[in-house]
């Protein structure tokens, strides 16, 4: 009697087990479980770490460390920087996801048809997602260099600049911010290109036969059809990049390093060059955190919207 509830036991743990994986809210919970540890050992430790150090003294080198509260935050409000950084965080992302839409969307209307060489488009498109964007943003720097700039040399053979002047295309406040958007452009598209690939693939046929059968045009169709079926998942697209572009600082360090003048300085640089550089742990991470309660309130909004903007 002993070896048989001995043997059964485990086949009794085993049923146990697959019965409660059949659940579809445990089952759930498991699939969700690698995500959830995830963005709480290398996002929510750090950003905790990060609101630790806003509310103190702590600075590189030094093992004293005392809390100050706000003060932190004062200090940054009250620096002329910091109000320009913030300016300019605003003009680089919408001005570059502004762009990143409407070239993606067209693109993807364009891959969305067929002609010859269409995969070696969608690798062209792919290939600046793909590539690190360290060694891309240097590439740009010898784009924009102003002794073997390829864009001046083109701009004279075309008869549009003087054969002696030179474009100093990162050292003017007037051609920097545009040359950093420029390069983020070229970043960013690949992805929302396709997301909003995607998004078209999912329209079913029937509606544009529909369509054309209604004699429906170009823009008729666009706007009537296509952008209303699209619209959840590209504010999705343009979620994901404002976030992204708030946050990141890679072509900023490689190409200006927020020069000239801080006139390309952003929140993310600013914070970084402030607490790395400058070892000021405690106002680089108030920097940082500046903006956390504005990118909710814009994900919540943003969400919400998508989801009104769902057809059933």
């Amino acid at each position: 009697m002993t070896s048989i509830t001995a043997s059964t036991a485990p086949t009794s743990l085993w049923h146990r087990l697959t019965r409660l994986g059949d659940r579809e809210q445990v089952l759930a919970w498991l699939m969700l479980s690698p995500a959830v540890l995830f963005i709480v050992v290398l996002v929510g430790t750090p950003f905790l770490l990060a609101l630790f150090y806003s509310l103190s003294n702590v600075t590189v080198g030094s093992t004293e460390m005392a809390f100050v509260g706000l003060s932190n935050f004062e200090a940054i409000t009250a620096n002329p920087t910091f109000w320009r950084s913030l300016g300019n965080t605003f003009l680089f992302t919408f001005v570059s996801q502004a762009l990143v839409v409407v070239l993606a969307k067209v693109l993807a209307m364009a891959l969305m048809k067929d002609f010859r060489g269409k995969w070696l488009v969608r690798l062209l498109v792919i290939l600046p997602w793909v590539a690190p964007i360290s060694l891309g943003s240097i590439g740009w720097l010898w784009i924009f260099d102003s002794i073997y700039s390829v864009l001046n040399w083109g701009l004279h053979q075309m008869g549009w600049l003087d054969p002696e002047a030179r474009l100093f295309w990162l050292g003017r406040e007037d051609l920097a911010m545009g040359s950093i958007i420029t390069v983020h452009v070229w970043r960013m598209l690949p992805l929302a290109t396709i997301i909003l690939l995607a998004g078209l693939s999912a329209i079913p046929a029937d509606l544009h036969d529909a369509a054309a059968i209604d004699g429906a045009r170009f823009w008729r169709h666009l706007f009537q059809i296509n952008l209303p079926l699209v619209m959840p998942i590209m504010l999705v697209a343009v979620l994901f990049g404002m976030v992204f572009t708030f946050t990141d600082m890679i072509v900023i360090f490689i190409l200006t390093r927020g020069g000239p003048y801080d006139s390309t300085q952003m929140l993310a640089s600013l914070a970084y060059f402030t607490g790395i550089d400058g070892g000021d742990l405690a106002e680089g991470a108030a920097i940082s955190l500046f903006l956390f309660p504005l990118l909710v309130v814009v994900a919540v909004v943003m969400l919400s919207v998508a989801k009104r903007s769902e057809v059933t």
